[in-house]
């Protein structure tokens, strides 16, 4: 019995040259990523101190929270709190309808991704724009983003220089040049950021010490969206909370890294007020983050800064892409916060990882990803998503294993499994795991029988 992810995948997988670009664009981020970690020597300590902060942050949430929103407070922001996905829609609906806002320019935020922000606004008359470059590619497509980072990256410019000629972005038809495409959504941009009414800018991290929303961005558009505009809203989970600048420094030099392969963004930009004649609100949201927390097995999830390390190195995600996954963030991180969101809704993902532990050894924060969805495995059965071949498999395999006649039987038969007419063997219905894959060829005696004989040692 095939999952969601395993159906899509299979679809993808059949136009190989996409595949092939999609595995080697992403594996060649890995590899810059690599090579900026080598060049650190006290890399290794940067991810263990990145990870005990965060351990320390998340158990210290609720102090560290009061004295961040005191701080803001303190400089004349408007603080909200959302508990949920719904209370965070309608409190940012009616901070715009307040101002009587009818545009709304963002930057990227995968938050409002995961509360679907935007259809929500649009229902109630907001026209959204994102002016991060890649999700305004593919808000114009009407897709969702297929990476936490790189949102687009697996459109090819063709494609884009395509669609923004047929929104009349681009005047020069069949010019599909990235210079020239860049420099015309850059004036598509300009003109939205200069008639917006209002600004909201996602956030990295935030300083509890001293108030500090921290933006980071290649493009400059956060700034762009909060300097234009007079009002200026925040979207922050709960968990990018950090400290002291001093952690911020730490996780400042990994998340780039990570994420792109550079040693910084382009834009790092702290907002810790409105400017004059301005209002700046900071909405700070649970959405299940608490229950995160309170997960003893599962706790190390809430470390994620969403650098998008765990996909780029992912032999799954890099072979199937991110619309194969059922939940919107796709990856190593994706399945597993699925799975803490609703296990019975996003079980199909747990399939999707060759328990390489790529992504455990990659992470900044230094979650287990791998061995947290070998975990989320084990616990299938009791939210009956259990795989009823695959328990069948199981039970067959503990009776032979657990009877050596039984064993011993099966093992002198095996080499029949050579001389299996082929159809049958590889037949979708009856060996699912045929598909892709060579059987091996059995060796006439085994290794069992060669010891026994005196053969090998």
């Amino acid at each position: 019995m095939s999952t969601v992810h395993s159906r899509k995948a299979h679809e993808f997988l059949q136009d190989s040259e996409k595949i092939t670009r999609h595995d080697k664009t992403f594996y060649g981020v890995r590899e810059k990523r690599d090579v900026q970690a080598f060049a650190l020597p006290e890399w290794e300590d940067l991810r263990e101190h990145a990870s005990q902060i965060k351990r320390h942050t998340a158990t210290h949430l609720a102090d560290y929270l009061e004295k961040f929103s005191k701080n803001l407070e303190s400089r004349g922001v408007i603080v909200h709190w959302a508990e949920n996905d719904n209370e965070f829609n309608e409190i940012v609906l009616g901070i715009l309808k307040e101002h009587n806002a009818k545009k709304l320019v963002k930057s990227k935020s995968m938050l409002t991704e995961e509360c679907e922000m935007n259809p929500y606004l649009e229902k109630n008359g907001i026209d959204v724009v994102e002016t991060d470059l890649g999700e305004r590619i593919i808000q114009l497509m009407g897709q969702k983003p297929s990476h936490i980072v790189m949102p687009a990256l697996h459109i090819t410019r063709h494609a884009i220089g395509e669609e923004f000629e047929r929104r009349g972005i681009s005047k020069e038809i069949g010019n599909h040049d990235p210079t020239y495409l860049t420099r015309c959504a850059r004036y598509h941009l300009r003109d939205n950021f200069m008639d917006a009414d209002a600004g909201l800018t996602g956030c990295n991290f935030g300083v509890a010490e001293t108030g500090d929303v921290v933006v980071c961005t290649n493009e400059g558009n956060a700034d762009m969206s909060t300097s234009m505009p007079k009002l200026h809203i925040v979207a922050m989970g709960i968990e990018k909370l950090v400290p002291d600048y001093r952690s911020l420094a730490v996780f400042q030099r990994l998340l780039c890294r990570c994420g792109t392969g550079q040693p910084t963004t382009t834009y790092t930009s702290h907002f810790r007020q409105a400017r004059p004649g301005a209002e700046m609100h900071v909405v700070l949201v649970d959405n299940g983050r608490s229950n995160i927390i309170a997960n003893d097995e599962h706790f190390e999830t809430i470390k994620c800064i969403r650098c998008g390390a765990c996909m780029n190195t992912c032999p799954v995600y890099r072979r199937s892409t991110g619309y194969s996954y059922t939940y919107f963030i796709p990856g190593p991180i994706g399945v597993n916060l699925g799975m803490l969101k609703d296990p019975r809704k996003y079980a199909d993902n747990v399939s999707a990882c060759s328990l390489c532990l790529s992504c455990s050894n990659v992470c900044p924060a230094k979650i287990d990803l791998g061995e947290q969805i070998y975990r989320w495995r084990q616990q299938l059965d009791s939210f009956g998503r259990a795989n009823p071949v695959k328990k069948l498999m199981s039970q067959g395999m503990s009776f032979v294993f657990n009877h050596p006649m039984v064993y011993n039987t099966a093992l002198s038969m095996a080499p029949m499994a050579n001389v299996m007419p082929r159809f049958l063997m590889y037949n979708d219905s009856l060996n699912a795991w045929g598909m892709g894959h060579e059987m091996m060829v059995f060796p006439k005696e085994s290794f069992q029988t060669l010891w026994k004989k005196g053969k090998v040692r």
